[in-house]
């Protein structure tokens, strides 16, 4: 099955192939050309799944883009995948869970700091993640 690189991945690989310098770059131009590397789909489709998947943030997800050396302009392509939407109901939907998980701690606030914190480690940006914790009823979880 065939998996989208970027084009630094498919660099480092070719050094342990020991193709160097021009080589290596007459390579990659012609996997780029052949639409075999696509930095913009690897942005989507890194993004898209990092987010239904796994649940990350937009933060976390950008940082990674970022840690992949992509431009911004792929950064941005791949982020725009991201249906804002859903972002908010994936969120909530964490939020609930995690509260849920935490009902054996009885300070609220606690478990709110807790399920917040859990959020912002998974990337997701706290003024919404504090929008939502402002609206769960902790009687009902």
């Amino acid at each position: 099955m065939y998996q989208e690189r970027t084009q630094d991945e498919i660099r480092n690989r070719l050094k342990e192939w020991q193709a160097y310098g021009d080589e290596a770059e007459e390579i990659i131009t012609k996997l780029i050309v052949e639409n075999f590397i696509n930095e913009e789909r690897f942005a989507k489709t890194y993004a898209g799944s990092k987010f239904r998947v796994k649940k990350w943030g937009k933060r976390k997800i950008l940082q990674e883009l970022k840690f992949k050396r992509l431009s911004p302009y792929c950064i941005k392509k791949g982020l725009q995948e991201i249906d804002d939407d859903e972002y908010y109901l994936v969120l909530q939907a964490l939020l609930h869970k995690k509260i849920h998980a935490l009902r054996s701690e009885t300070n609220g606030f606690i478990r709110k700091q807790k399920a917040a914190l859990y959020a912002a480690r998974k990337g997701y940006e706290s003024q919404i993640i504090w929008e939502i914790l402002e609206n769960i009823d902790l009687t009902k979880e």
